[in-house]
C-alpha cells in the first residue's frame, strides 16, 4: 500500500512483530501487542519444527565457526577497562556529555517532581485512577484502568479503520525514541516488549479520553463512554501531572489515526480554572509553531497566553520589596480586582484616577482539581525554565500567579476577602482553611518575571506618589478615629447652631 507521494506505506519492519515474536507468524483478528507468547489464543505462528531445527543448527554452527568473535569482545571489554583505569577524565567526559544532552532536551522531557514542588501533599502530584507513561506503571491502585486501556485501544483501532499492525507499528517507531525523554533510572529496567506496547496503549486510551471532551465522542461505544464519564475528573486530574505524561509525538501519532479536534478540546480545558462559562465559547487559533512536550504543557500553553504588551523597563528604586501584604496596599491605595479574562498572562498594576490604583487578576475557582493543575504547570515551569527572571513573562507565569495568590493571604480572613472581591469564586472547592494551607505551601516557588515585574511596578507607584501614598495610608490607618472626630465635630456643631438659634429667639 501507498500514499498518495507513492511511499509505502507498510510498516518499519523493525518495529514489527513486537514483543520480540518470530518474523514469521501470522496475526489473527484478535491479537493485541503486548501479551505474552504463552498466550496461545491471541496468536499463533507458523514456523515449522524443522525450520526451527535449521535456525538452531545456524546458530550452533556460527557459534562454532567464529571463535575469534568472543576474542575480539573480550580484548575491547579489557580496553575499555583500561582506559577507565588509566584515562579517567574519559568517564568524565562521557558524563558530561550526558548531561548536556539531558539539558539540551529539558524542554521536550518527561521530568520528575522538582524537590520546592515535593512537600505538598500527595493528591496533587500522584494519579488516583490511570498511570500514562512509566512513572507510576504497575502500581495495584492502578491496575483496574490497564484492562480499559486495551478496551479504548480496541476501539480506537477499529474507529480508525485501519490494521492493528499498520496503527501498532506505526506508533512503535516514534514510541523507541520516547525512552530518552523520561528518566533514565525509571526506565532502565523496562524492556522494548513492555515500554512499547505501554506507549502504544496509554496514547489510544488518552485519545479515546480526548474524544469526549469534543463532539467527536458522539459516538463512542457506550461502555466506554460510561467508564470516562464516570471517572471524568479523577482521570482530568491524572492525566495533567506532571509524572503522568506521555510524550505529544506518541499521542499525535494515535491522532493520526483517530483524529481529534483540538481546538474543540483546548477550549474544553481552558474553561477547566473557572466556574463561569461563556455561553458562545470563541475556539482559540492554534500556534503550529508550538509543539508541545506532552498534555500538560499543550494545556499550560494556551491557559498562560501569550501578551501582545510590550514591557517597558521602569526606572530604579533605591530598595524594593518582594513581598507586600493585602493590608501594606490597602494604605497606599491599591485594590486588587478580577480582570474578565481566563489567561493568566494578562495579569499587572494599572492606575486608576489620581489618589488609587488596581492589580488586576484573572479570577479561580480553587478545587482539588484546579489547585492541582496549577501547582503541575508550575512545576513544569521549575524544570524547564533556568531562570526565571531571563525569560519572557509567559515562561513563568503560573508560578507568578500562585506566588501573587500566596502573598495575599496570611489568615483564613484573608481569602474570605479575596472571596469577596471575587478574586476567589464559587463557594464550593476548598474552604478557606485549605485554600490558606495551598498557598502558604507555595513558598518554594521561585520568583516568576512577572511576580518581580509587578513588585517592581508598586514600588514604583508608592515612590512616585510618596506624599499621596502617605496621606492615603494616614488615612486608611486612622479612619475610624477620622470619622469620630467628624461626627463629634458635625455633632458640636449641631449643638451650637442649636444654641445661637435659641439665643436669637430669645
Amino acid at each position: 500500500m501507498a500514499d498518495l507521494t507513492g511511499r509505502s506505506m507498510e510498516p518499519p519492519a523493525a518495529a514489527w512483530p513486537p514483543c520480540g515474536f518470530p518474523a514469521n507468524w501470522s496475526l489473527e483478528p484478535v491479537w493485541a501487542p503486548g501479551f505474552p507468547v504463552e498466550s496461545a489464543m491471541w496468536f499463533q505462528t507458523h514456523a515449522s519444527s524443522s525450520s526451527s531445527e535449521e535456525q538452531l543448527q545456524q546458530l550452533r554452527y556460527g557459534a562454532a565457526t567464529t571463535p575469534n568473535l568472543a576474542i575480539q569482545e573480550e580484548e575491547e571489554a579489557q580496553y575499555k577497562m583500561e582506559m577507565e583505569i588509566h584515562d579517567p577524565i574519559q568517564v568524565f567526559a562521557e558524563a558530561a556529555h550526558e548531561f548536556k544532552i539531558n539539558i539540551n532536551m529539558r524542554d521536550m522531557k518527561i521530568h520528575r517532581y522538582p524537590a520546592s514542588i515535593q512537600r505538598l501533599e500527595a493528591c496533587y502530584t500522584t494519579p488516583t485512577t490511570v498511570a500514562i507513561g512509566p512513572y507510576h506503571h504497575g502500581e495495584d491502585r492502578l491496575r483496574p484502568a490497564e484492562k480499559v486501556k486495551h478496551v479504548a485501544a480496541y476501539h480506537c483501532i477499529m474507529e480508525s479503520g485501519r490494521s492493528v499492525q499498520e496503527m501498532y507499528a506505526t506508533v512503535a517507531s516514534v514510541a523507541g525514541e520516547a525512552r530518552g525523554l523520561y528518566d533514565k533510572d525509571m526506565v532502565a529496567g523496562i524492556g522494548d516488549d513492555d515500554f512499547l506496547p505501554m506507549m502504544f496503549y496509554d496514547a489510544c486510551f488518552l485519545v479515546q479520553y480526548m474524544l469526549t471532551c469534543t463532539s467527536g465522542g458522539s459516538e463512542m461505544d457506550p461502555s466506554l463512554r460510561s467508564y470516562f464519564d464516570g471517572n471524568d475528573s479523577n482521570i482530568f486530574h491524572d492525566i495533567l501531572l506532571l509524572e503522568n505524561q506521555l510524550p505529544w509525538r506518541v499521542v499525535k501519532t494515535v491522532m493520526g489515526f483517530r483524529p481529534v479536534l483540538l481546538e474543540e478540546f483546548i477550549t474544553y480545558l481552558k474553561d477547566g480554572l473557572q466556574d463561569r462559562k461563556l455561553t458562545e465559547k470563541k475556539s482559540p487559533a492554534l500556534d503550529d509553531s508550538y509543539e508541545p512536550p506532552h498534555l500538560l504543557g499543550l494545556l499550560r500553553f494556551y491557559i498562560v497566553g501569550r501578551s501582545n504588551i510590550k514591557r517597558t523597563r521602569l526606572p530604579q528604586t533605591e530598595s524594593m520589596s518582594f513581598s507586600v501584604s493585602a493590608i501594606e496596599l490597602a494604605e497606599i491605595g491599591i485594590t486588587l480586582t478580577a480582570n474578565k479574562t481566563s489567561e493568566l498572562i494578562e495579569m499587572g498594576v494599572k492606575n486608576k484616577r489620581v489618589l488609587f490604583a488596581e492589580i488586576s487578576l484573572p479570577s479561580l475557582s480553587l478545587d482539588h482539581a484546579r489547585a492541582s493543575w496549577l501547582i503541575n504547570m508550575a512545576a513544569f515551569e521549575v524544570c524547564t525554565t533556568p531562570n526565571f527572571q531571563a525569560v519572557e513573562d509567559e515562561e513563568s507565569v503560573v508560578s507568578s500567579y500562585l506566588l501573587l495568590f500566596a502573598m495575599l493571604v496570611d489568615r483564613e480572613e484573608d481569602v474570605h476577602e479575596l472571596r469577596r472581591k471575587r478574586l476567589l469564586q464559587g463557594g464550593g472547592g476548598l474552604t478557606n482553611k485549605e485554600a490558606l494551607d495551598f498557598f502558604t505551601g507555595l513558598q518554594g516557588l521561585p520568583l516568576g518575571s512577572s511576580y518581580i515585574r509587578i513588585m517592581e511596578e508598586i514600588e514604583n507607584y508608592r515612590v512616585k506618589r510618596r506624599t499621596r501614598t502617605k496621606l492615603h495610608a494616614f488615612v486608611y490607618k486612622n479612619l475610624r478615629i477620622i470619622v469620630t472626630v467628624f461626627s463629634a465635630v458635625g455633632f458640636l456643631a449641631g449643638v451650637f447652631g442649636s444654641l445661637m438659634s435659641l439665643r436669637r429667639r430669645s
